[in-house]
C-alpha cells in the first residue's frame, strides 16, 4: 500500500513538473542591482534575456542582451543554465567622469518554473570593453518572473493532434478492403497458378 501511496505521489508530482513550462516570462531581479528582466524562448532549449538595471550604490544604468542554454535538471521545470552577450551602459552622475560602459556579459544559473512564476538565481560577470568606472563587475541577483505565455508539453501536443474518433470508419480502408474482395472473387480455389495481383 505505501509503495502505491510513494508512486501516485512521485507521478502526481513529476507530470505537475513536466505539464508546463513558459515561452515568454517577465518581472523583476534584485540583487546587487535592481532592474526588470524579461525572458523569451527561441528554441527547445535557447533563450533571450534581456535586462535593464540599476546599480544600487553607483550610478549607473545598464541594458543587458543574452543568449541563454538551458540543461534540464530532473525536469524542464527546473534547471542550470548558462550563457553570454552583450551590455550597454550609461552614467547617470555628472560627479563621476567616465564614459558610458560597452562591454560582454556572461551568466550562469538555476532557475525553476511552478505553474504561472518562474524563479531563478544567477552570477552575472561584466567585463567593460569601453568605459565604466570599473573593467569588471561582479554580479549577482534573484529573479521573479510572470509567465505569460506557456509553453505545451509533449503529451498536450499529441492529445491534440491526435483525432480520437474512433467510432467513424474510415473510408479508405472500407474501399480499399472492397477492391481485394473483387480481386479474390475472381480467382477459383483450385487455380493456384494464378498469382494474386
Amino acid at each position: 500500500m505505501k509503495k502505491h501511496i510513494l508512486f501516485l505521489l512521485v507521478f502526481g508530482f513529476t507530470n505537475l513538473l513536466f505539464s508546463q513550462s513558459y515561452n515568454t516570462a517577465g518581472g523583476i531581479r534584485i540583487g546587487s542591482e535592481f532592474g526588470i528582466t524579461a525572458k523569451q524562448r527561441i528554441a527547445k532549449r535557447i533563450t533571450l534575456e534581456g535586462i535593464l538595471q540599476k546599480g544600487i550604490g553607483n550610478g549607473e544604468t545598464a541594458l543587458t542582451l543574452l543568449g541563454e542554454k538551458h540543461v534540464p535538471i530532473l525536469s524542464r521545470r527546473l534547471n542550470f543554465y548558462i550563457g553570454a552577450g552583450i551590455h550597454k551602459g550609461w552614467i547617470n552622475d555628472e560627479k563621476i567622469l567616465y564614459d558610458n560602459p560597452v562591454g560582454i556579459t556572461g551568466i550562469g544559473g538555476l532557475e525553476m518554473t511552478l505553474k504561472n512564476l518562474n524563479f531563478s538565481f544567477d552570477f552575472k560577470p561584466a567585463f567593460n570593453v569601453s568605459g565604466g568606472t570599473r573593467k569588471v563587475y561582479s554580479q549577482s541577483a534573484l529573479s521573479l518572473r510572470y509567465v505569460f505565455i506557456k509553453r505545451e508539453s509533449a503529451t498536450k501536443k499529441f492529445l491534440k493532434e491526435k483525432k480520437w474518433k474512433v467510432w467513424k470508419k474510415d473510408k479508405n480502408k472500407k474501399s480499399s478492403k472492397k477492391k481485394s474482395s473483387k480481386k479474390d472473387s475472381d480467382k477459383k480455389p483450385w487455380e493456384i497458378w494464378k498469382k494474386d495481383q
